[in-house]
């Protein structure tokens, strides 16, 4: 059978991996690096270089390189996401038709494109390695992705033209490389801390099938944040020297994150660093930095982590005591400091033998496998929804259909009446979140279900249904009971239908230098 690629598509890095026969390989690019950076730079020439080579001209560049574009999937404008992403990168974020745009030289790049220059990254190396045509993939994304991100991550695939066997949540895909299962049950914790999202999935294995039990997370939490509290020191030492602050000067502020994202690294295996500032500071002068006050500064972040692992097991209604395994995923974990709060927290260990940057990329192509080979797995996938889905009401508020950890795919159904006497219509707006306000959710979209018959408030009855796939992406459907009438519609209205086969946007030329 033609391979099936498994991909991790990180908000820092990504990996492609392929499993053939049992056998998984890490695809690695030409300088035999096995982890791509989700770096994409648009030179004036209208090429694009992605990858090692768009991050290594980033200081050159800095407004036209794109990291980090993960993080602003599936956000507004305004939100203060977006406004700390701009303070730290030198692109410029702007609205376009369907939410958040990049713009360079007066063109505007929707996220869903620069996810796909990566992913067909990914494919290019992974059909040069293969020797063949490789357009089916398993995709991976946080837990904690919402519908919106969820549909942004298949779109970007199938711009690319891969028809996307499936949407799996990381820290699950993580289970999968592990080979988690045979006759014993097990009960895991993944803690996945990457450079932008946090999650934490409870998994139970065993008897052949791998069963989500909880999930919880923040698509805004990583290591972004660990390089951003660096560089917040090194900038304030250098304005105390210089009375500059190199925060303000946009190539600057990208050289300071690398010169932070150093440092971090640095720090992950010396208790201290020296850190040479005098290009960015314009005089001579160096830092030196404790790992001790690294830690103290991050420490409020790693808190945040081990909150929502408490309340994942709540969820799940576990005591950490039944939990048997905990599985590390992402490059941050390799930050002592965390590493050893999971330890405490979980109070064993973690299983620490496949490299976490590669954990996830593993799984995927593991699990892609199982979808196209079952005879290499008998493992069974039963994963949950991370939020509720809700549907608006009168007043602001809004009603539970789907509730958070609930098995999918599932479909649910509620019946709502009209509000007012001959309303002849209704707007049913979708959410996702766990607040009763509406403007407390994420809205997916809306859509309106006119034509209703005349009558008096309460007497036209809608059944709403949502229906919940193996990706978590929802299709919701409104039925007028008395008429038979239907009106159904994609809730993401950013992605209004799905072309596998038609890619709807061009993707620039990948530079050849």
């Amino acid at each position: 059978m033609p391979p099936v690629l498994g991909i991790d598509l990180g908000t820092s890095n990504s990996v492609v991996a392929v499993c053939e026969d049992g056998r998984v390989t890490i695809i690695a690019d030409e300088s035999g690096e096995k982890v791509q950076p989700s770096a994409v730079a648009f030179l004036p020439d209208g090429s694009v270089l992605v990858g090692s080579r768009a991050k290594a001209g980033l200081a050159q560049r800095p407004e036209r390189t794109i990291l980090s574009a993960k993080r602003l999937i599936g956000r507004r404008l305004s939100s203060d996401e977006v406004a700390q992403t701009r303070t730290r990168m030198g692109y410029e974020i702007v609205a376009a038709d369907d939410g958040i745009g990049i713009k360079v030289d007066g063109d505007i790049h929707t996220l869903e494109t620069i996810s796909a220059l990566i992913l067909r990254h990914c494919r290019d190396l992974a059909e040069t390695f293969l020797g063949t045509k490789a357009d089916q993939a398993v995709i991976t994304v946080p837990a904690y992705f919402n519908d919106n991100q969820r549909n942004a991550t298949r779109r970007a695939g199938e711009i690319v033209g891969f028809d996307v066997l499936r949407i799996v949540n990381e820290p699950t895909a993580a289970a999968f490389s592990y080979g988690y299962g045979g006759n014993q049950t097990h009960r895991i914790a993944v803690y996945d801390l990457g450079g932008g999202t946090f999650d934490v999935s409870l998994l139970e294995l065993g008897e052949g099938a791998i069963e989500v039990l909880a999930t919880a997370g923040d698509t805004f939490l990583g290591g972004d944040d660990f390089d951003a509290s660096i560089a917040t020191t090194l900038a304030e030492g250098i304005e105390a020297k210089t009375g500059r602050d190199p925060r303000h000067d946009r190539a600057a502020r990208l050289r300071l994150i690398a010169t932070a994202e150093a440092a971090k690294i640095e720090l992950s295996i010396a208790q201290t660093t020296q850190v040479e500032l005098s290009a960015l500071a314009g005089v001579p002068m160096t830092m030196k930095l404790r790992r001790t006050d690294f830690e103290t500064a991050i420490k409020p972040y790693i808190d945040r982590t081990l909150s929502i692992c408490q309340s994942a097991l709540t969820d799940a209604a576990l005591h950490v005591s039944e939990i048997d395994g905990v599985v590390l995923v992402g490059g941050s974990t390799r930050i002592p400091a965390v590493a050893e709060a999971v330890t405490q927290f979980f109070r064993r260990h973690p299983d620490q033998g496949i490299d976490p940057d590669l954990v996830v990329g593993v799984g995927a192509a593991v699990y892609a496998a199982t979808l196209t080979a079952p005879s290499q797995s008998d493992r069974l996938l039963l994963d949950i929804t991370p939020m509720s889905l809700r549907l608006a009401t009168v007043g602001g508020f809004t009603e539970v259909i789907i509730s958070r950890n609930a098995p999918i795919p599932t479909e649910r159904t509620r019946l709502f009446t009209t509000a007012h006497d001959d309303q002849d219509r209704v707007s049913l707006r979708v959410y996702q979140g766990e607040e009763e306000q509406e403007i407390d959710n994420i809205l997916l979209g809306e859509f309106v279900f006119s034509s209703l018959p005349s009558r008096r408030r309460g007497d036209v009855e809608i059944a709403v249904t949502f229906q919940l796939d193996a990706d978590g992406i929802v299709q919701v459907t409104a039925r007028d009971t008395e008429t038979g009438q239907v009106a159904a519609g994609k809730v993401n209205m950013s992605i209004h239908q799905r072309h596998p086969t038609t890619p709807a946007v061009s993707l620039p030329a990948p530079a050849t230098q």
